[in-house]
């Protein structure tokens, strides 16, 4: 095709209530026009500051090392697990679902002797089966997902089980992709060692950077590794020295998506973290009420329930894909199938951030009257 061939870009203005990305803010949009400067400009270094600081806020940590990785939630995944794991170090890998495996193969890929402990994908672990498994052997690192996206899986008691890492010599890597910006996620007082997440879920920027915080113990491992670490662009040491007061060059930061996520932010501390809290919680209630009426009912037990993320258990009566298609070229509404041991089972119905609202709710629920009848 020729270029002189191609029209304008002009895509539709969907409602995002999927797994991610949600809807952007237009104020956030506005921030990516804000003219480029250049990666070591003074005035971006400060937008840098004002950034970490404003993640430091959002995970409630006092962590130096607090900054926004180049890449999606994957790449945060892969910068905690690459830095913290040398070949043959010993990690136990958490799995109740998609993200779970995720940091299996990934751990493994890294070198790791990985172990696993398994739960069926829709349940959630508890403390003490968790402290039982870390008695196995002498473990560097243990995985766990907050809020598992697969199945809207609310993981409990992450103190507890941070304690209990602790005790058996283990650090604890916390994945927040899901959570961060919609529910409490206390580094500090949980005492959590890595925690990272996507900048395009709760938070409502555009997907490209992955919020990482490390903690001074998961930072002093990581400066004793007898190996270097063996990815260039995620090593934290030199991440970093680029972040912190050297500035030295690192790699090109995203600018534009850097000027948007500290917009986004923002809006997090205009709002105030126990408003929003509050905010995604009473959403999520109003949905749930509304897929009850239409004998769609929730997965999760509710004490296990994520207010961002929610999986509708479908009838075998209900054309999911036909459904699904429905909403988008009728409405102009995106939710997301199931998927692994739950596709075609359930939806995922994501409320995050800036598509965490009321009126979406109501939308969203006499469309599927509609369809569905």
């Amino acid at each position: 095709m020729e270029a002189s061939s191609m029209r304008d870009l002009d895509v539709p203005t969907r409602i995002l209530l999927g797994p991610g990305p949600s809807t952007a803010a237009p104020r956030v949009l506005r921030a990516m026009a804000t003219p480029l400067l250049g990666h070591l400009d003074p005035e971006y270094l400060k937008v840098m500051d004002e950034v970490q600081a404003l993640l430091r806020y959002l995970f409630q940590t006092e962590n130096e090392l607090t900054l926004p990785i180049s890449g999606t939630g994957t790449a945060g995944m892969e910068t905690a697990l690459c830095n913290l794991i040398e070949p043959g170090d010993a990690v136990l890998v958490t799995v109740k679902g998609y993200f779970g495996e995720r940091l299996y193969e990934m751990a493994s890929r890294w070198g790791a002797q990985v172990d696993r402990l398994d739960r069926p994908w829709g349940q959630v672990f508890e403390p003490e089966e968790i402290e039982t498994a870390l008695k196995s052997r002498r473990y560097k690192l243990l995985a766990l997902v907050h809020a598992e996206t697969s199945t809207g899986a609310w993981q409990p008691g992450i103190a507890e089980i941070a304690a209990a890492a602790h005790r058996h010599g283990a650090l604890l890597l916390l994945d927040t992709v899901t959570s961060l910006g919609g529910l409490p996620v206390q580094i500090d007082e949980w005492q959590v060692d890595i925690a990272y997440s996507g900048s395009q879920k709760c938070l409502s920027a555009p997907p490209g950077l992955a919020p990482l915080t490390v903690s001074p113990r998961a930072l002093e491992a990581i400066r004793k590794r007898k190996t270097p670490v063996p990815s260039f662009y995620l090593d934290l040491v030199q991440l970093s020295r680029y972040w912190g007061q050297e500035r030295s060059y690192h790699h090109t930061a995203p600018i534009s998506l850097n000027y948007a996520l500290r917009e986004a932010l923002r809006m997090v501390q205009e709002e105030g973290l126990q408003a929003r809290f509050n905010r995604h919680q009473a959403n999520a209630e109003l949905l749930w009420e509304g897929l009850e009426a239409l004998d769609l009912p929730p997965l999760m037990p509710r004490a296990h329930r994520l207010p961002t993320l929610t999986t509708p258990q479908l009838s075998p009566a209900i054309d999911d894909i036909a459904v699904r298609r429905r909403l988008l070229q009728d409405f102009n509404i995106e939710i997301a199938g199931g998927f692994g041991p739950l596709k075609g089972k359930v939806w995922r119905i994501g409320l995050m951030g800036n598509s965490s609202r009321r009126e979406y709710v109501t939308l969203l629920l006499a469309a599927l009257r509609e369809v569905l009848a």
